[in-house]
């Protein structure tokens, strides 16, 4: 997250940056990508800061759904790699809420605790807000939907 935020602020910078009151077209991706950046910086220092309170305990059984701690769970990275995915393509050929849908659904299956149900809620939430916030009020020129 940290990379990618800094990445983003780098790009920005090849734009006009411009002030709060008139932003330029490299403003909204340096401020995003800083607030990426300092995100980024405050899960690593707390998973650190988780880690370094759980080397005291000792060796715990596999927990009850077989799981034991000696491989990381990959399930999360996957489901969000795969999230971010589908939303470049489907962004390119079905339009905004198709790609919006897709990435919160998959991403959140990544979470065990997470039903479908509550995946769906989620993505039919988030695909509003998509409408409301990039298509209606930022007129995003993205269609909300395209085939082909």
């Amino acid at each position: 997250m940290v990379l990618v935020g800094l990445g983003a602020v780098y790009a920005g910078t090849d734009y006009h940056l411009g002030s709060l009151s008139h932003m330029g077209p490299g403003f909204f991706p340096a401020a995003v990508g800083a607030l990426l950046a300092f995100v980024g910086l405050l899960i690593a220092v707390s998973a650190r800061a988780k880690g370094a309170a759980d080397l005291g305990e000792e060796e715990k059984a596999p927990e009850p759904g077989g799981h034991s701690h000696a491989f990381p769970d990959l399930r999360g990275s996957f489901c969000i790699l795969l999230g971010i995915l589908a939303f470049l393509l489907l962004g390119e050929w079905g339009g905004l809420l198709p790609a919006t849908f897709a990435i919160v659904f998959i991403s959140a299956l990544g979470d065990r605790t997470n039903t479908l149900k509550q995946a769906l809620f989620l993505s039919v939430s988030m695909c509003v807000i998509a409408v409301v916030v990039f298509w209606w009020a930022l007129q995003l020129q993205l269609p909300l939907f395209r085939w082909g």
